[in-house]
């Protein structure tokens, strides 16, 4: 396997990609457009990675360079939990970096479990792709295969997170309307975290 379909440079950040799974199909995934981002010409698995095949790749990176880690990639981080765990806790003891996760807030409901508390202490920065400003345009434009509840866990995602990792925002992708990306806005104030516009 490429090991550039694994660990990449995007913008300046050095990126994991765990998984090509996701429980969403939105249907503005990057995946439908193109099939690499930054430094990885592609970022199509043809197998997912161990946390070891993980963690060897990070030792041929000047990883020091970077301001943090994020995991993000083709797919869904936290699909992969208890491997993206193990490779964070490798990251903060060998590097001390900030490390974020870029997630669509469902990890609760793939899972079965509440999850964010096992964040604690490894992850700094979790960003939510909220994308829309209600459970029927969130369906509507995630495809989420666990159907309308999907939006409520995502909420509620949001809101343990902030007990257990320092910074945590939302984010929307500027396709929607401007009364959504509005909503969305005050949404995140209410929730008193972070929002941007991707």
């Amino acid at each position: 396997m490429a090991q550039n379909s694994i660990i990449y440079d995007y913008f300046g950040g050095l990126y994991i990609n765990l998984t090509n799974r996701c429980p969403c199909r939105c249907e503005f995934c990057v995946k439908n457009y193109t099939d690499g981002l930054g430094s990885a010409d592609s970022l199509l698995l043809d197998s997912e990675p161990t946390a070891d095949e993980v963690i060897e790749g990070l030792k041929k990176w000047n990883v020091d360079k970077y301001d943090e880690v994020v995991f993000c990639g083709y797919g869904e981080p936290t699909e992969r939990l208890d491997v993206l765990l193990e490779i964070a806790e490798y990251i903060k003891a060998t590097y001390n970096k900030p490390i974020r996760i870029n997630t669509i807030g469902l990890a609760d409901l793939i899972w079965g479990r509440e999850t964010a508390s096992e964040l604690e202490g490894l992850i700094d920065t979790v960003s939510v792709s909220m994308n829309e400003a209600d459970a029927e345009k969130f369906n509507a434009l995630c495809h989420p295969k666990f159907g309308i509840r999907s939006y409520d866990a995502m909420i509620k995602y949001i809101k343990d997170v902030k007990k257990y990792v320092p910074h945590v925002a939302t984010s929307v992708v500027g396709c929607i309307s401007e009364e959504s990306i509005d909503l969305c806005r005050k949404k995140a104030e209410e929730l008193e975290v972070g929002f941007r516009v991707r």
